[in-house]
């Protein structure tokens, strides 16, 4: 199995490698051989970031045909998920579902199941053409990621639940809001106590929420949230719209507290819901062992992980109107047919060439620029494709020297 140190050495292997450097330079610095790196760089070629973690090196069992009986129950399975209003219906969702059924040794593989939805139609055929390659902020950036999620319940009488996730990508430890609303403000609140209790870090990844960007009405918006990260010097990296895989490890963390709290009670009210959640907490911080970390829990891999506080003196020093501050936005796009982005509600030309491929944007706020770069793959380099001016109508304020960090630009 992996410790976490190994893994560390291979994801520094590949970041060094990604940044052009010659291999007998990348070996000095990790001290290991040319067949090591041989063998990593190939996996993350087929694997994407998942390869790098270890392999188990015991023989695979000979695949035998799922009986009718089971393939028609994975089918009424995923054919009742569908119909619900909350919830998933992937494959790992109709396991959790046919293991409450107590089927023992016949409960069928999650490989298995997904050949058999495969089957019979009840998801996308793969494609022949593999799909554009995305960059991947953890191996783009050098620094300490957060990953920013919601998501909802509905109580029996029908006012929503939300719950927002904080995750550090490091360490899988979170921060955890409960409100009855998804507003601006729960958000600002959320982010707030998330930096009180796990730290400031360098990069926070989120979707494109309404609530997260600033909304939809204007173009060159920068709404609140995004006013505060830059006035902490936090990086936002705004994910391509509409595909929540990119954020994977914080979508994992709402479906494990729906599957592990929400669905094991029943709520009459939202003061109830409130009042059970720390439950959750502890037992996710102190018991549960994310697969990530190999038997550590999140308290225990947060011993090792230095931590810059958000105090209560610094958030009474926040001032009421935040003012836009030096720092970098960052958007990965997909560029559409016509060869366009769109960044805070407006378009960007960057050719018809890289319709359907995935670049990388970033605005400098205090140089007024727009910076679109593209990278094949992740064994080319980075290519800078276009440069744009970016004004900005007010001033841009100084990152204050409470909230500097070295390895900022």
């Amino acid at each position: 199995m992996d410790d976490k140190h190994e893994l560390r050495v291979r994801r520094k292997a590949l970041r060094l490698l990604l940044k052009g450097l010659q291999p007998n330079v990348i070996l000095k610095t990790v001290h290991r051989g040319r067949t090591w790196l041989a063998k990593w760089r190939a996996r993350f070629e087929r694997l994407g970031l998942g390869g790098l973690h270890s392999q188990s090196r015991r023989p695979h069992r000979t695949p035998t045909a799922c009986p009718p009986h089971l393939v028609r129950l994975i089918e009424r399975t995923r054919r009742r998920l569908v119909k619900q209003k909350v919830g998933l219906i992937g494959p790992r969702a109709i396991l959790r579902e046919l293991g409450k059924l107590r089927l023992g040794r016949a409960t069928p593989s999650l490989t298995t199941i997904k050949r058999v939805l495969r089957a019979r139609g009840l998801v996308p055929p793969r494609g022949d053409a593999s799909p554009a390659y995305a960059p991947v902020p953890s191996l783009t950036l050098d620094g300490t990621i957060h990953a920013l999620d919601w998501t909802c319940r509905y109580l029996e009488d029908g006012p929503k639940v939300y719950a927002f996730h904080t995750l550090n990508l490091r360490t899988r430890t979170c921060h955890q809001t409960i409100a009855d609303n998804k507003s601006s403000q729960t958000v600002i609140a959320h982010i707030l106590e998330t930096w009180k209790t796990l730290g400031i870090l360098h990069f926070l990844q989120l979707d494109n929420d309404a609530a997260f960007c600033g909304g939809y009405r204007a173009p060159r918006v920068f709404g609140q949230f995004v006013r505060l990260c830059l006035y902490v010097g936090v990086e936002l990296i705004f994910l391509p719209v509409a595909e929540p895989e990119r954020n994977g490890e914080v979508e994992q963390m709402n479906g494990l507290w729906a599957h592990a709290f929400w669905e094991r009670r029943r709520f009459a009210s939202f003061p109830q819901v409130q009042r059970a959640s720390p439950a959750f907490a502890h037992w996710y911080m102190t018991d549960y062992a994310p697969p990530y970390l190999n038997g550590q829990t999140p308290a225990q891999a947060q011993r090792a992980e230095p931590q810059r506080r958000l105090t209560v003196a610094l958030i009474a020093r926040l001032p009421a109107e935040l003012p836009i501050t030096a720092g970098r936005l960052h958007f990965i796009r997909k560029v559409r047919p016509d060869g366009t982005i769109t960044l805070l509600n407006e378009t960007w030309k960057v050719g018809k060439r890289r319709a359907g491929k995935y670049v990388w944007a970033t605005i400098t706020t205090h140089r007024r620029r727009l910076d679109i770069w593209y990278q094949r793959s992740a064994q080319h380099d980075w290519q800078l494709l276009k440069m744009f001016g970016y004004d900005i109508p007010e001033t841009v304020a100084r990152l204050r020297p409470e909230f500097t960090r070295p390895t900022i630009a």
